[in-house]
């Protein structure tokens, strides 16, 4: 009977440690990852740089919507601007920044 429940003790210690290594690489990836205020700032800057630039001949306002937007990454509100940012890249055919 001890030698039932070593090898049940001995099978559930290397079962967690099993599952602790492969956890800690997705754990780690994951912090690793952009912030959403990173990420909400790259969209900005990516607006900015490809859609308002002060560079065109007749550089184009932001819409309201997207000015909003941009205010609320700054002030960290990034829920609501990072959907707001996306579609408005999007819809000029704009690539979005990766979120690594």
């Amino acid at each position: 009977m001890k030698t039932i429940n070593t090898c049940r003790t001995m099978g559930l210690i290397m079962g967690s440690i099993i599952g602790l290594t492969l956890t800690f690489p997705v754990a780690t990836a994951a912090q690793s990852g952009m912030t959403d205020a990173t990420y909400c700032t790259e969209l900005s800057h990516r607006y900015q740089k490809y859609i308002s630039s002060d560079l065109d001949k007749r550089p184009r306002p932001a819409p309201a919507n997207v000015s909003e937007a941009m205010s609320r990454c700054r002030s960290g509100d990034t829920a609501s601007a990072i959907a707001v940012l996306e579609k408005a890249l999007t819809d000029q055919r704009i690539a979005l920044p990766p979120r690594t």
